[in-house]
């Protein structure tokens, strides 16, 4: 077994022993120590493959808060893989990852498709709806057309949603007029 090989399932053993914050900042540490282990993690990530990519997302979602540099090259990986994530975990993390981002138009179709989606879901956490809001009235500022749709998806989810919910809604619909 090669080194790379134990070094992954050293990674994947640590993002299994347990969901909590010490845990992930300890993965998080490893990897700014170690910036080569971060496309282990990113794959680990991408797998959608239950607890161990929702935990590898998590920290992801932290390294590249910290170092943006980590998601160079990736970016389009994330946007590719994004309408399959099954999770609230990967959802949010994957989102909460591209607000910090400059969207390629290119993927703007994809994007909106998901987020449209994930905001009309009653099912999605309101996390996820918040995320998908952002991202949204981003690509509405480079694509007006979409302005109305989105406008009206908020307006009618107001009404009953959670005071985060409400925030965000209130923010986009200020930007968008």
């Amino acid at each position: 077994m090669t080194k790379h090989a134990l070094e992954r399932i050293r990674l994947g053993d640590l993002l299994m022993r347990e969901q909590s914050r010490p845990n992930t900042d300890m993965v998080v540490n490893i990897i700014l120590k170690r910036p080569e282990l971060f496309s282990d993690l990113w794959s680990f990530m991408l797998d959608n493959n239950g607890i161990i990519s929702r935990r590898a997302a998590w920290a992801a979602d932290l390294c590249t808060e910290i170092d943006p540099g980590f998601l160079n090259g990736r970016l389009e990986a994330l946007i590719e893989h994004l309408p399959s994530f099954s999770s609230d975990g990967l959802k949010r993390h994957g989102l909460r990852i591209l607000t910090r981002e400059t969207l390629p138009e290119s993927r703007f179709g994809v994007l909106a498709d998901t987020c449209f989606k994930w905001l009309e879901a009653p099912s999605e956490s309101i996390a996820v709806k918040v995320y998908c809001m952002e991202i949204l009235m981003e690509i509405a500022l480079a694509l007006p057309e979409i302005s109305r749709e989105l406008r009206d998806i908020i307006e009618i989810q107001m009404e009953e949603a959670s005071p985060g919910f409400r925030s965000m809604g209130r923010k986009v619909l200020k930007q968008l007029n």
